[in-house]
């Protein structure tokens, strides 16, 4: 691990040819005015790899999954819940392992199904101060504390990505693999959204939006497919796999 230069309460030290002299930073003195508002503490980066080598050291111990996504509100008398739970023991039963960001709702019912079928489940979990409990259906599990690293290793577990009904983060995770994808930062994976109820009004806006004023072209608008068929999520799945 690297060492910082700075040393006791914030003293530089700094060598001249005769003498060593401290300059004392000044507690005064205000940041500039276009300082920006979350400047980089000391250290950080030291943790960022910390969270990140935590989180990669625990998903290398397995074979690529499939990583499921959705709302962290979803609740068990949901629709969606006892699909995600379904696919969950689908999956696992197919030999796959299920990865998901270790909360509750869709994440909570994909690892359920997966751990009560007796598969490999996994939980990526972050420290938020309300909604995110690492849920009790996991076989192993890594507490995270930045969305970035955890995003990562979410997305480096995967052979495969499953999108339910979900907010912001879901959104979120879906546009990182699209970005990756799209750019050939990564391999193109299976993308599958399950609910085209829910999903067909942003396919709609891409399409109508994004590809008429070409900022994507055709082919981008291929990444993702659409589906309300556990069977052929499998199915694309373990195609996938193949490829």
């Amino acid at each position: 691990m690297h060492e910082g230069a700075q040393k006791g309460d914030g003293a530089i030290e700094t060598d001249t040819s005769n003498s060593r002299a401290t300059l004392e930073p000044t507690a005064s003195a205000a940041p500039p005015k276009d300082a920006h508002p979350l400047p980089l503490k000391a250290g950080a980066t030291l943790r960022y790899e910390q969270d990140l080598c935590a989180g990669m050291d625990m998903i290398a111990k397995y074979d690529r999954g499939v990583t499921i996504f959705g709302s962290a509100r979803t609740n068990e008398n949901n629709k969606d819940y006892a699909q995600a739970r379904l696919l969950g023991q689908m999956l696992a039963k197919a030999g796959h392992v299920v990865a998901t960001g270790g909360g509750g709702g869709i994440m909570e019912a994909a690892n359920r199904g997966a751990f009560e079928a007796g598969g490999v489940s996994l939980g990526l979990n972050i420290q938020l101060p309300r909604e995110q409990h690492l849920n009790s259906f996991t076989t192993d599990s890594n507490q995270f504390k930045y969305f970035f690293t955890r995003k990562q290793c979410l997305v480096q577990v995967a052979k495969a990505f499953v999108y339910f009904p979900g907010g912001y983060g879901t959104i979120d995770e879906l546009s990182e693999v699209l970005v990756q994808i799209q750019t050939g930062k990564m391999p193109k994976l299976p993308v599958i959204l399950y609910d085209a109820s829910f999903w067909d009004p942003l396919l709609e806006f891409i399409n109508k939006h994004l590809l008429e004023q070409k900022m994507i072209s055709a082919e981008d608008t291929r990444i993702m497919s659409t589906t309300d068929d556990l069977d052929e999520i499998v199915a694309l799945v373990g195609a996938g796999a193949r490829c």
